[in-house]
């Protein structure tokens, strides 16, 4: 906007709560935002959008229809507004179609089109909440980072007693608040980040390799991207899509991952390394397959460059985040590792876990710097990026 002020769409769904929602609105414009409100038809049966154009000063859209011949695609344009959307309250139904892509209405469209944070908070009977159905939802909007706030306990409009009332417009308004601090507080900043596995060459059909996804690196760079950094992605192979906003690099080797983060190393403010770079590499890969009868009995293998290494002793004044994978003694070899490749943070976590780490959406890890480590619960990857670059924020600001 130019007049500086963050936009936040606030989403307004058909529950009794739908009132409290004026009182948000109102509290979101005396704390300097821009509001723009959109709301589901079965919302104006509780809340009329001429109170919410009255409290915001902006129009209020239900219908995807209401567009003029000319004008820009309503639900497009206020995607690209957006700089927070926040949907309260969020019904089961809401919930629903937002977790499996549905878009049949302005509210889910703009929500799907949308790439601002997307805060949640649910309203509902309790019954309705507590269905393992509506907390697989739940779940699915958590490990693609939205922010959730659970609604509270107490007495609900149909008489029931229970989780499913609205959260404290206080507490709605703090979890905006603190999303729209990071909306833009990479903003001017470079972050260069590795991802997934790297695959050294036996043969042009076998390779030694790790069971890195790539998820944690490929949602930091999306996170970063968010915040309003120029994100380079360098990953190693991986079945995942490019994250929107990141100048992706896919990689084979541990060289070719090598040449190509020190070519960029120089312009980064925050590196986090996060690939699972291979150690070691055949010390010569045949050009032909290998035929079983012909296989040698040993492989000999040479190592690969420690980049994160060589990252740390340029000093380049970028912040440096490093990965530990580890079996056992974790804070230990983290604080270890912390110190011998001169990083600023190191991301430690338990790999032999069965059910966390490789290839998982969620992991547990510890945050390790010269001054403290942080244990953080189990989390979807998408939630551990934010508090890594979180974190991240902090030190440039340090320094």
């Amino acid at each position: 906007m130019s007049d500086g002020r963050k936009t936040i769409v606030v989403g307004v769904t058909g529950g009794i709560a739908a009132y409290k929602t004026c009182e948000l609105v109102r509290a979101l414009v005396r704390d300097g935002y821009r509001v723009k409100v959109v709301m589901t038809e079965a919302a104006t049966r509780f809340v009329s959008p001429l109170t919410f154009r009255t409290l915001s000063a902006e129009p209020v859209t239900v219908s995807m229809w209401a567009d003029e011949p000319d004008a820009k695609i309503h639900h497009i344009s206020l995607a690209e507004e957006a700089d927070l959307m926040v949907i309260a309250p969020c019904t089961a139904n809401v919930i629903a179609k937002i977790a499996h892509g549905r878009a049949d209405d302005m509210l889910t469209t703009t929500a799907l089109a949308t790439e601002a944070p997307l805060v949640i908070a649910p309203a509902m009977n309790v019954h309705m909440w507590r269905k393992d159905v509506t907390q697989r939802n739940v779940a699915v909007l958590r490990s693609r980072g939205a922010v959730v706030i659970d609604p509270t306990h107490g007495e609900l409009a149909c008489g029931d007693v229970g989780e499913g009332r609205l959260a404290s417009v206080e507490s709605i308004v703090e979890a905006v608040a603190a999303e729209a601090v990071r909306v833009r507080d990479l903003m001017g900043k470079h972050v260069l980040v590795t991802a997934g596995g790297t695959h050294e060459p036996i043969d042009p059909v076998r390779y030694i390799g790790n069971h890195s996804s790539g998820k944690t690196g490929f949602a930091v760079a999306e996170e970063a991207a968010r915040r309003g950094a120029r994100v380079f992605l360098v990953t190693g192979p991986s079945h995942l899509p490019d994250p929107f906003g990141c100048e992706v690099v896919r990689v084979q080797t541990a060289l070719q991952m090598r040449a190509a983060v020190l070519a960029r190393a120089d312009a980064a403010d925050v590196i986090v390394m996060s690939a699972a770079v291979a150690d070691f590499r055949p010390a010569t890969a045949s050009s032909d397959k290998i035929k079983k009868t012909d296989a040698p009995a040993q492989i000999t293998l040479e190592r690969n460059p420690d980049i994160l290494s060589e990252l740390g002793a340029r000093n380049g004044g970028a912040v440096l985040v490093g990965f530990a994978a580890e079996t056992s003694e974790v804070e230990e070899n983290a604080k270890a590792k912390l110190e011998a490749k001169c990083c600023d943070l190191i991301v430690a976590n338990d790999v032999s876990d069965p059910v966390l780490g490789f290839g998982t959406d969620e992991n547990r890890v510890l945050l390790v710097t010269r001054d403290a480590v942080e244990r953080l619960d189990v989390l979807p990857k998408a939630a551990i990026a934010r508090e890594i670059l979180d974190r991240a924020v902090r030190l440039l600001e340090e320094r």
